[in-house]
């Protein structure tokens, strides 16, 4: 194990801001503003629920933006995040003092505060930023290089001198620290009454902590005026890759003496029945491995063992509306289910109609994404001497598309 392996981590997405300079309060939060489609602070969680390391999330938000939350929160790609929510104070301060607080009991060795309003940050910079901790820095902060020129201005407007930029660094999110000494530097700041501190390396620099610069990103910049965050939005429409994928079931069932067969949902009389340890509706089970195909969720045999008693007679529909639930759960939008049955008795044309409305129902699709076509097997192989049916599925699924 290496040390950086006995490193936990909490994560505080400092999210209480008013963001008055990003546009009329109308528009709401620009925390909570769409960009790419979704919140901008879904896109930051969703980079930080990703990263590998053991960590706690914790979210310090308004006291009024529970709901707004609540709602960003459905976004998120992760169904399966657990993130706590805090109120925030009258100041950034306050509100990292909240979080911080909020991870006391939670045994995290370190801590990442991150701004809220800065989407783009990536695994590298992270791992960045652990790698510091790792070499015994307690202080880590990621930095850019100044490249612009300085001037320092007079109160009316007219430049005093130009101020030489070697050495100084743009100061980025997050700002990473051992977790006790930055929650005893806040504590003694507020004990202090000093608020004036203008982000959290300050307070640390102040409170006698050593902070190491790591190379920043140029993408992790914060939205901070409505332009940023139009910008963004443009960036992310414009570089979003479609997640189209197409899923492809098979299925057989053997056919034995009896009094009907059931497939896709509708029950035909037949002088023979299909064997199988469910109702062996055969579309319905490729149809429910083709779903589960687009999102690398295994076949229905991992979901509903043969083996297991309680799946048997059971109806089909249970099984592709389980693969729907988990296609959703992903962030998939199913597009269509495309059925093809190989028999050669019974007739499918006149339960076609049923068939589809049943897909649409299950689906939940309309009508017309939906469709079913049979073929015989030209009395070759074991279809065409009417010992099997056969049925292949084909299913595309849009997934929320990212912008990374």
């Amino acid at each position: 194990m290496t040390k950086n392996d006995q490193l936990s981590y909490g994560i505080i997405v400092v999210a209480a801001g008013r963001g008055e300079r990003a546009g009329s309060l109308q528009d709401g939060p620009k925390q909570y503003r769409l960009i790419g489609g979704r919140p901008v602070i879904v896109h930051t969680l969703d980079v930080f629920a990703a990263w590998p390391a053991q960590k706690t999330i914790i979210v310090v938000i308004h006291p009024d933006d529970e709901t707004l939350f609540a709602e960003a929160a459905r976004h998120l790609t992760d169904k399966n995040l657990t993130v706590s929510i805090v109120h925030g104070g009258a100041t950034r301060q306050q509100s990292v003092l909240a979080g911080l607080k909020a991870l006391e009991s939670s045994g995290v060795t370190h801590v990442m505060i991150q701004d809220a309003v800065r989407p783009f940050v990536d695994h590298a910079l992270l791992d960045r930023c652990a790698s510091a901790f790792a070499e015994g820095h307690e202080a880590v902060l990621p930095g850019l290089a100044v490249a612009d020129t300085l001037k320092r201005a007079a109160s009316d407007g007219t430049v005093i001198e130009t101020v030489a930029r070697a050495g100084l660094f743009a100061a980025q999110t997050p700002q990473c620290f051992r977790f006790e000494a930055i929650l005893a530097a806040h504590q003694r700041a507020a004990d202090s009454a000093r608020s004036d501190f203008t982000d959290d390396a300050a307070l640390a620099e102040w409170a006698g902590m050593t902070v190491a610069l790591v190379e920043g990103s140029v993408d992790n910049v914060k939205l901070t005026l409505k332009r940023d965050i139009a910008m963004a939005d443009e960036k992310l429409s414009r570089d979003l890759m479609p997640d189209v994928r197409t899923g492809n079931g098979y299925d057989v069932h053997q056919l034995v003496p009896g009094d009907g067969v059931t497939l896709c949902g509708v029950f035909i009389p037949h002088d023979q029945a299909l064997l199988g340890h469910s109702d062996a509706d055969v579309p319905l089970h490729a149809l429910t491995d083709a779903l589960l195909a687009t999102c690398g969720a295994g076949d229905i045999g991992d979901h509903f063992p043969p083996s297991d008693p309680q799946w048997k007679g059971a109806a089909s529909h249970l099984f592709v509306e389980h693969a729907v639930k988990i296609v959703r759960e992903h962030g998939g939008t199913i597009m269509n289910a495309d059925i093809s049955l190989i028999a050669e008795a019974p007739k499918i044309g006149p339960h076609r109609q049923a068939m589809r409305e049943r897909l649409a129902t299950m689906l939940g699709i309309s009508l017309e994404r939906c469709s079913v076509k049979a073929t015989t097997n030209e009395k070759i192989g074991f279809v065409g001497r009417r010992e099997g049916i056969a049925a292949l599925a084909t299913s595309t699924v849009v997934f929320r598309a990212r912008g990374r």
